[in-house]
């Protein structure tokens, strides 16, 4: 056969109805090859049909992502389960369908599409690239866009999309994942991520339109459309500005012999770091130069995820050992989260856990506005947040200084959501965060921050430095006055959604139907939250104060020796994570001991409610 005929025959093959045997995958190659205007993906789909990968293709074309936390999220390349030119289309024709729905001015106030520095040359696909596809979508049907011309800090769309008062907006990013995913994540018009039913409803919306309408590939409008604004300078400058309502100690900040190593992991933070510290009055902060610029491959790290801790964290500590410098601070690749390192007296590096960074911003935040507030501010009106699988020593802060603190759900979107409440109803929040190094001080963000986390650990570390005080030693301190909080928290993978359904079952139904365990081998239990079901035994109703999450899995045991341990599954893995903390009282001091205790309510805990080697789970310590 000449080299022309095979040609031929390819192209016919490609064009002609596709018989695999199975038409729901037939359906969906034709739709494929009829939408894809990505020279890179389309020939992806072209070559699996060519070759005969029929599970491959199923696998591609015959699920969609669904919304998970405020948004997708997915590794880059061809299909409709992955992230790519034509599912982001298809998404953000959803998102327009849902918000044409929700509100009558949309067309007025408009939506902010933000991106960070990801990218993937087999698929070209980036995302700055998908951003722009993004605005395209809503540039062809007459709604105004706000695109960043440049790469940004994912806290500054939730930022803009407050302060221009648009309808939503959305952040092309997968933040810490592996450098093969992307994502979409969405936020609502009040700058918090979106939560149900937005979510289910956006779905819907999407799946009723996936068909690319007319002028959605039409990404010259983002160089044409009057329609389309460019935020970067205005939000960069109000960002800024609005840093300095929390900065207390500037004078001192200029002053500080205190230096800094920063790493943004190969992504968006350096720039805006430095920017922070000079707002701060600090001098910038030594940047780790094989880290300092965007890189979609991340080079020097296994994984682009700073709470992996001293490993990932290894070029960083060495140039402060070199430099002199006692502090580490870690921005991961879209810069919402935040690691930090210090050097002790020993040589060794002490990273922080989120948990015991929360514990000196809590206490930080609190005497900050202790030495500042007006004659007639009130404590009353004074509110912490923390997610539920979170460390309570917020909880033990605020009991003992008179403030307020809340739970919420696990993710930032429940803390950004109650934040917004508590701010119409006149209160103040000082400090919000979740356990794996989300932080947020103050309001001027609804949603984590790395960027102004990082430079308020430096104005502390700068403060404690004037009494000779380390970020760690003073750790100590805050757990001396309000109590020590051990915690540990790990997981179990598990690829059977039957096995996992089972354990919990169990539990609901432990020695008789609906009743929960009294006791974990030789802990008594106090109380029990079910959230699956919306069950609480320390209410007087029984019900539990938190929303009801039907899909997914979660209970907490309140422990009679004050130790909190809560069970749930993740929502993008295949885990059973476990988070449990000793919440001792200041008179409990002797850590040995606590730990001693810790350790031995996890093992009982694991083997009495998990049973893994029953259920075949894998052990992965964190």
């Amino acid at each position: 056969m000449t080299e022309n005929a095979e040609g031929d025959l390819n192209s016919n093959l490609l064009h002609a109805p596709y018989h695999t045997g199975d038409p729901q995958l037939d359906t969906a190659i034709g739709q494929w090859l009829r939408w894809d205007k990505n020279p890179k993906t389309k020939e992806q789909i072209e070559n699996l049909l060519r070759n005969g990968m029929n599970k491959e293709l199923r696998d591609r074309l015959c699920c969609r992502m669904t919304f998970g936390t405020a948004g997708l999220r997915s590794a880059m390349g061809a299909g409709f389960c992955y992230i790519n030119d034509l599912t982001v289309i298809q998404s953000t024709q959803g998102m327009y369908k849902y918000l044409e729905r929700c509100f009558s001015d949309f067309k007025q106030r408009g939506f902010v599409v933000g991106y960070d520095t990801r990218g993937q040359v087999t698929s070209s696909c980036s995302s700055q690239r998908l951003a722009k596809l993004t605005a395209a979508v809503l540039l062809a049907k007459d709604v105004p866009v706000y695109l960043f011309s440049r790469y940004v800090p994912t806290p500054f769309v939730p930022y803009a999309v407050q302060e221009l008062k648009a309808v939503a907006g959305v952040m092309i990013t997968a933040s810490h994942n592996r450098k093969e995913d992307n994502g979409y994540k969405v936020y609502w018009e009040n700058g918090a991520q979106i939560t149900s039913p937005h979510d289910k409803e956006i779905l819907k919306c999407i799946e009723e339109c996936v068909e690319p309408w007319n002028g959605s590939w039409n990404d010259n409008l983002v160089d044409t459309s009057p329609l389309k604004r460019d935020p970067l300078q205005d939000i960069c400058r109000r960002y800024m500005d609005d840093l300095k309502k929390i900065c207390f100690y500037r004078e001192l900040n200029s002053k500080t012999t205190l230096k800094f190593v920063h790493t943004s992991f190969h992504g968006v933070g350096h720039d805006y770091v430095q920017l922070a510290f000079q707002v701060f009055g600090f001098k910038p902060p030594i940047p780790v130069p094989e880290q300092k610029d965007p890189d979609p491959d991340f080079s020097t790290v296994k994984c682009p995820n700073p709470e992996e801790g001293e490993s990932v964290l290894e070029l960083s500590l060495r140039l402060a050992e070199k430099e002199n410098a006692r502090i580490v601070l870690a921005t991961d690749p879209d810069a919402d989260r935040l690691a930090v390192a210090e050097l002790q007296e020993n040589g060794v590096w002490k990273v922080f856990t989120g948990n015991e960074l929360a514990a000196l911003f809590g206490w930080w935040m609190f005497d900050c506005w202790k030495k500042s507030k007006s004659r007639n501010a009130d404590v009353n009106n004074i509110y912490m947040l923390a997610t539920t699988v979170s460390s309570k020593i917020l909880k033990a802060i605020a009991l003992k200084e008179g403030f307020h603190f809340e739970e919420t759900l696990p993710g930032f979107k429940w803390i950004g959501s109650r934040i917004k409440d508590l701010l119409e109803n006149g209160k103040e929040v000082l400090f919000s965060f979740e356990e794996s190094i989300g932080f947020l001080c103050g309001t001027s963000v609804l949603d984590k921050d790395g960027v102004s986390a990082a430079v308020v650990v430096a104005e502390m570390a700068s403060y404690l430095e004037t009494m000779n005080i380390t970020l760690k030693q003073q750790l100590i301190n805050v757990y001396e006055k309000y109590g020590y909080h051990i915690s540990k928290t790990s997981y179990f993978l598990c690829y059977d959604p039957t096995t996992i359904k089972n354990i919990f079952e169990r539990l609901r139904n432990f020695d008789s139907p609906k009743e929960y365990p009294k006791f974990c081998g030789a802990f008594a239990i106090l109380h029990v939250r079910d959230i699956t079901t919306g069950y609480d035994s320390s209410q007087p109703n029984k019900k539990s104060v938190l929303p009801v999450s039907k899909s997914s899995q979660m209970i907490t045991f309140t422990f009679q020796n004050g130790c909190v341990a809560t069970l749930r599954t993740s929502g993008t893995e295949p885990k059973i994570k476990y988070y449990a903390e000793m919440c001792a009282s200041p008179d409990q001091s002797d850590t040995a001991l606590l730990e001693e205790e810790l350790k031995k309510l996890i093992d009982a805990l694991i083997e009495n409610f998990l049973e893994p080697s029953k259920n075949g789970l894998t052990w992965r310590s964190v």
